[in-house]
């Protein structure tokens, strides 16, 4: 059955792609998250699962290039991947010298950011069971566990490549995994940012047919879960979330460095510490924490009239 093309504004549909991609490019933090605060996640999971269906391919090798785009809700994934796209293109330069020079303010607004997202994505689920409970302790321990993994050194070649951006997309789409921690993990978060500053099309060629092979595969799996097991999924992800929150304290203490290409110090091992005394900088940390805890709420607060007024289709 083809997804219906959804009611909602494109604008709404753009800024909503905006958010994801702004969270998209903070490791720590996932486009996800920010896709299910904004009432859009399974909507856009059915969207791409799509793809990978035979009505999808059906029109498009038949020719019918109109039936294909609306056999995957193409108005939906055109206004959310140009959101992304525009954000990440134009914030990754931002983000990558405040993580470098303001780490302590990114990470405190993301702390807000996250903490929020668990609260909201915790009151999906209406009746919590000591099943859902276990599921939520399962996800919780799995991303502490992945998050304290060190940094790899890994190839530059093209299958590597390939293979960084399935990987990186797969936790992307999942909320509370972040797909460019992922990236981050495999040693290739710099690497990648760096070629989309300097528009090296080659290398974004390969990670980019990794994403779009990645995520029509992993859209199946996640669709599937949903609808099989939508309440103890929630719970998973919500348990992710918290888990996460490991990454994105922002007092840390390097253990230990490496050089990078550039010839920057960069951490490949950090603990989480306390800040080492209470004044304006601290204060500073907090108020940029509460603002990223408002911004979630306010966030759903719009996405849910928004909802109300005209609310998306399903398929």
């Amino acid at each position: 059955m083809p997804v219906q093309r959804d009611d909602q504004s494109l604008v709404g549909l753009f800024l909503r792609g905006l958010c994801m991609g702004a969270a998209d490019v903070v490791p720590g933090v996932s486009g996800g998250t920010m896709a299910f605060i904004l009432g859009i996640y399974e909507r856009l999971i059915e969207s791409i699962k799509s793809m990978g269906r035979p009505p999808f391919w059906r029109a498009l090798l038949g020719g019918n290039l109109l039936g294909a785009y609306e056999a995957i809700g193409g108005h939906f994934l055109l206004a959310i991947g140009a959101g992304i796209l525009v954000a990440v293109l134009s914030l990754a330069r931002l983000l990558s010298w405040l993580l470098r020079h303001h780490p302590v303010p990114v990470w405190s607004f993301f702390l807000g950011l996250v903490l929020a997202s668990v609260v909201v994505v915790s009151r999906r689920i209406e009746r919590w069971s000591a099943g859902l409970v276990t599921a939520l302790m399962a996800g919780t321990l799995g991303a502490f566990a992945i998050v304290g993994f060190l940094p790899a050194q890994t190839p530059e070649a093209p299958w590597f490549l390939f293979l960084s951006g399935a990987m990186a997309i797969c936790a992307m789409i999942l909320p509370g995994v972040s797909g460019s921690f992922i990236l981050v993990l495999l040693g290739k978060y710099q690497f990648i940012l760096d070629a989309l500053n300097q528009r090296d099309i080659e290398t974004l060629v390969y990670f980019v047919t990794g994403i779009a092979i990645g995520i029509v595969s992993f859209a199946q799996f996640l669709s599937w879960l949903f609808r099989r097991y939508h309440d103890l999924t929630i719970a998973l992800m919500t348990g992710l979330m918290l888990g996460s929150l490991r990454k994105v304290w922002p007092w840390k203490l390097d253990l230990l460095t490496r050089v990078n290409s550039h010839g920057e110090i960069v951490p490949l091992v950090q603990q989480n510490v306390l800040p080492a005394a209470f004044g304006g900088d601290v204060w500073a940390a907090l108020a940029l924490a509460a603002l990223g805890f408002g911004v979630v709420f306010a966030l759903e607060m719009v996405a849910r009239r928004t909802a109300t007024v005209s609310p998306g289709a399903a398929s």
